[in-house]
């Protein structure tokens, strides 16, 4: 098991330079930094290999993640822009974990959520399991897809038309067909 508590996760300089990658099996993956902050172009939850071994496809950058208690927000993700880190949810990264998926826990305020990724062997698929470990306050978590749909050596341009998808909820929780 690999394993970094708040004090290394805390730490930006050093956080984005050590990574995680979860694969699929056939060619596509799963990667970023333990903060979750992508620092590479082929950062991203859900990289298909489309044409195997090497066509690939960022079609999931990341989830930007608010935790919000009592109307307050906490935003849980973070993003590098010229200059600045922002928003900077790794203030708030109790651990991040290997084992064998990588696991983010979270603290805010007394409450703990639990983040796990994993990619079902031979699908191009992305699992992002939430669970509430402490919660001594009512609380919601919004998520919003970051949908790139982009050629990993490539980056998508700010006009980039905004895609629209159906959210579909099911017995364990909620799909988004991309």
């Amino acid at each position: 098991m690999i394993q970094f508590k708040r004090e290394s996760c805390g730490d930006l300089d050093a956080a984005q330079r050590r990574e995680w990658l979860e694969t699929n099996g056939i060619g596509g993956f799963a990667s970023s930094t333990i903060i979750g902050l992508n620092t590479r172009r082929y950062h991203g939850l859900l990289v298909a290999a489309t044409k195997p071994p090497a066509g690939r496809f960022v079609l999931l950058s990341k989830l930007e993640e608010t935790l919000v208690i009592d109307g307050q927000p906490f935003d849980l993700s973070a993003k590098r822009y010229p200059g600045a880190v922002h928003p900077q949810g790794f203030r708030y990264l109790k651990s991040f974990c290997l084992d064998p998926f990588p696991v983010f826990t979270y603290e805010v305020e007394g409450i703990e959520i639990e983040k796990t990724v994993f990619m079902p062997q031979g699908e191009d698929t992305t699992v992002v399991q939430y669970r509430i470990i402490k919660s001594p306050a009512p609380m919601w978590l919004e998520v919003r897809p970051l949908i790139a749909f982009r050629d990993p050596h490539a980056l998508t341009p700010v006009t980039a038309p905004v895609k629209s998808f159906l959210i579909r909820t099911v017995a364990a929780g909620t799909t988004v067909p991309l």
